[in-house]
């Protein structure tokens, strides 16, 4: 990877975390589009993680159809930078991501780390284009698209 990309996938990742919230789409058990806000956070290696609950329909809809995407912006009108990825997700239920994940704030929702009800989704992105304000084109990141 040329030191041009590294410096954009650092980049993409401190958008993305500065973000708070996206829209994650998952396709639905009848092939339905489905859209809900999320916090996702990218780590170095730009896997973005998420925490639910097991019995969401998030966690049925990825096992069925791992495909998705998230939308999130960064700024205000006319300074705003936003981002689309697509991605692989995956859930898991392994202690040790669940515990290097959680957050006291969590506690809300989980009684902690061991909850039974608490999961991750993993999302690996192939795909991300940053948009940034008055350009047309975006910026692209991942796997070329190849038009037929």
């Amino acid at each position: 990877m040329t030191d041009e990309m590294t410096e954009f996938r650092k980049r993409i990742i401190e958008l993305i975390n500065q973000a708070g919230y996206a829209s994650f789409a998952t396709i639905t058990e009848d092939g339905k589009p489905w859209v809900r806000f999320v916090s996702p956070r990218a780590s170095e290696d730009m896997t973005l993680r998420f925490a639910t609950f097991v019995n969401s329909r998030k966690v049925r809809q990825i096992a069925k159809h791992s495909e998705v995407h998230l939308t999130m912006s960064v700024g205000s009108a006319g300074t705003m930078t936003y981002l689309q990825i697509q991605g692989i997700a995956r859930v898991t239920d392994d202690l040790a991501e669940l515990t290097a994940y959680w957050k006291p704030e969590m506690a809300e929702y989980f009684k902690g780390p061991d909850d039974p009800q608490y999961r991750i989704v993993i999302i690996e992105p192939y795909r991300v284009e940053v948009n940034l304000p008055g350009q047309v084109e975006p910026l692209v990141w991942g796997i070329p698209v190849v038009k037929l």
